[in-house]
């Protein structure tokens, strides 16, 4: 007895690179990143944490997550706003988007400055970066916002506007 329903379709192709082709693309685009206008080196200063994550690296992410989604979603709504107006959209999405990633930057500079600091094998953090290059995310300013978070003296005499931001964020948990 032939079926009564109709065949299944053939699984459809989508052109969007996938897979490898991808994960080939976001290298290339992380290998061409710039370095950092004042690359650091943060000196050692491990702290013993046994195999927990400290309660401050999680607040860091929560709270940069917070801050990008929020920025992403603005850059997203504002097709609804200005979709028929290039004009009028293209200002507030860039300064959503690059706000989105300057948070995301200081981010993963400021993980990867604690990284350093706890000793962490040079090759190891590279590879964790996927990067040849740390110093393309370890900037002052992410060295500051680490030293807020730890509650670290900083280096400058002026306390630095990430440096309170990380305390606050340490403070608050996120």
């Amino acid at each position: 007895m032939p079926s009564t329903h109709p065949r299944k379709r053939p699984p459809r192709r989508s052109d969007v690179p996938h897979g490898p082709q991808q994960n080939m693309g976001r290298q290339q685009i992380r290998d061409t990143l710039p370095p950092a206008p004042a690359p650091r080196t943060v000196e050692l200063a491990p702290r013993p944490v046994g195999d927990k994550v400290l309660p401050e690296l999680l607040a860091l992410v929560t709270h940069h997550c917070r801050r990008i989604n929020a920025y992403l979603a603005r850059a997203q709504h504002l097709q609804t706003l200005h979709g028929d107006s290039m004009k009028q959209w293209q200002r507030p999405v860039l300064y959503a988007l690059t706000d989105a990633l300057a948070h995301n930057h200081l981010r993963v500079g400021t993980l990867a400055a604690y990284l350093q600091r706890q000793d962490l094998d040079a090759d190891l953090l590279r590879r964790y970066l996927q990067s040849p290059d740390p110093d393309r995310y370890i900037t002052r300013e992410a060295v500051q916002h680490l030293d807020g978070l730890t509650g670290a003296v900083p280096e400058e005499p002026a306390e630095p506007i990430w440096t309170s931001v990380g305390q606050h964020i340490a403070r608050d948990g996120g």
